[in-house]
């Protein structure tokens, strides 16, 4: 992105202005800060005195479904050249099928939750599987489109379930021409970029990608979220236990258990008693709990909670030390990549600090269900009206897909021509028995089910 207003500025001023002197003196505390951290644990820092016109800034933007715009108070109240330093820790990817945004105009940034469990260990390894051979590698489970519009101060996001049926790209040998988005993420996320520019239009500016290690320690950097959950709730397969309703702090491998619950359970009876894993539906049924049957789509609701939850608490948060903790764990299990300048996250982050998280808005493709040999179950993107949410979401930066998704029949006809409209249709479909309402709605992350969690205040 080239240089904006928000953007740091080049070369050495003629003269300092009393907000560059502020900035200066914000640098220099939160500077010794980091180095007063390092010399308690014993860290030895290089010098961060070099050329600043030969040097490349690494940065981080949004992550998964849980760091949008996360690093805000570290950044407008802390310092630049901690925050350099904080950042050039992260791994970094190339990814060539990137279009460079323009200044001003809206961009979007793919955010992947991958299930790696690479820097897990102990307890929490144990409870994802990671000591199994059936988790090796990475998959993605979570492909989230993020739309930043900076002309209008507003953020859209977009999800894919993961067994939406697209034209792959490549290893057709492997996979048929056919197969889930994510079967080819095991090549890395650029594949997974130009498979979603292809299909759908859709051009990706960055890329982010988020282990579950590193939304752990995003979660307990900040000190974890604060959600309201109606009913006790419980996902055998993911590890979620809440043993009561009401507002309460998430933390650690809770906080993945929540972005990862796709086997939801709730008790109508408010009884937190779960009679094992193993029990018949009929046994849970008797007992109160019920279950959301929704599988990804539920999966992705909750997702869109638990980041503005996260973005609730990261907005108040201006404990010094914990903003630290927080950049200081940022590196683990996040990849970025190669294209995103430190200083474009400056800009953002002034742009957009004072961004209510209610105000974001989430969306999920429209999809129907059915089964394909030898596939399984799988979904198929719904038109018209998926096209006509790009349409509302992208407006103008859609592209004419190069190789459009199969509808039903397996035919790839191009997408409709349709006409940008205030209202979108969100489908939430699945193939299991228990479906959730079709919706109409300007915004569609309202339509919260009455068992998922919510955000909340502590009192």
């Amino acid at each position: 992105m080239a240089e904006g207003r928000h953007s740091a500025p080049k070369g050495r001023p003629s003269k300092t202005t009393g907000a560059q002197r502020r900035s200066l003196a914000n640098e220099q505390r939160l500077l010794a800060l980091g180095e007063a951290v390092d010399r308690h644990s014993g860290v030895t820092r290089k010098s961060s005195r070099r050329s600043r016109g030969t040097h490349r800034r690494r940065n981080v933007i949004i992550v998964s479904a849980v760091v949008v715009l996360g690093l805000l108070g570290g950044l407008i109240g802390g310092g630049y050249i901690y925050a350099q330093w904080r950042f050039s820790q992260i791994r970094t990817i190339n990814v060539p099928s990137e279009v460079k945004p323009i200044s001003g105009q809206p961009f979007n940034i793919l955010s992947i939750g991958s299930d790696s469990r690479v820097g897990l260990s102990g307890q929490v390894a144990r409870q994802t599987g990671a000591s199994t051979g059936s988790v090796a590698g990475q998959r993605s489970d979570v492909v989230k489109i993020i739309h930043v519009d900076p002309a209008h101060d507003s953020i859209s996001i977009l999800s894919i379930p993961r067994d939406t049926m697209v034209t792959l790209l490549a290893n057709q040998s492997l996979y048929g021409r056919f197969n889930r988005i994510n079967v080819n993420y095991s090549n890395g996320p650029s594949l997974l970029a130009q498979t979603i520019t292809a299909n759908f239009g859709i051009p990706i500016s960055h890329v982010v990608q988020v282990s579950f290690a590193g939304l752990i320690n995003a979660a307990d950097a900040i000190g974890g979220v604060y959600l309201d959950f109606p009913y006790p709730s419980r996902d055998p397969y993911s590890g979620l236990v809440v043993n009561h309703p009401g507002c309460q702090l998430i933390t650690g491998f809770q906080a993945l258990a929540v972005a990862r619950s796709r086997h939801f359970y709730y008790n109508v009876k408010n009884v937190s008693t779960w009679p094992g894993n193993n029990a018949s539906y009929s046994q849970l049924t008797s007992m109160g709990w019920e279950y959301d049957g929704t599988s990804d789509f539920g999966r992705i609701d909750r997702q869109s909670s638990f980041l503005r939850a996260m973005l609730s608490r990261l907005k108040g948060l201006y404990n010094p030390f914990t903003i630290n903790s927080f950049l200081s764990k940022i590196p683990q299990g996040i990849t970025l990549d190669s294209n995103f300048t430190l200083n474009e996250l400056i800009g953002l982050a002034v742009k957009f600090h004072n961004l209510n998280p209610a105000a974001i808005q989430t969306y999920t493709i429209p999809t129907i269900s059915a089964q394909v040999a030898p596939v399984g179950d799988v979904l198929f993107v719904s038109q018209p009206s998926a096209q006509q949410m790009l349409a509302n979401i992208f407006g103008g930066s859609l592209t004419t897909p190069t190789n459009p998704p199969p509808n039903a029949q397996l035919q790839t006809p191009m997408p409709p021509v349709v006409t940008t409209t205030t209202s979108t249709t969100v489908h939430h479909t699945s193939s299991s028995t228990t479906h959730r309402p079709t919706t109409t709605t300007t915004n569609p992350s309202n339509a919260v089910q009455s068992f998922d969690p919510v955000p909340c205040t502590p009192k």
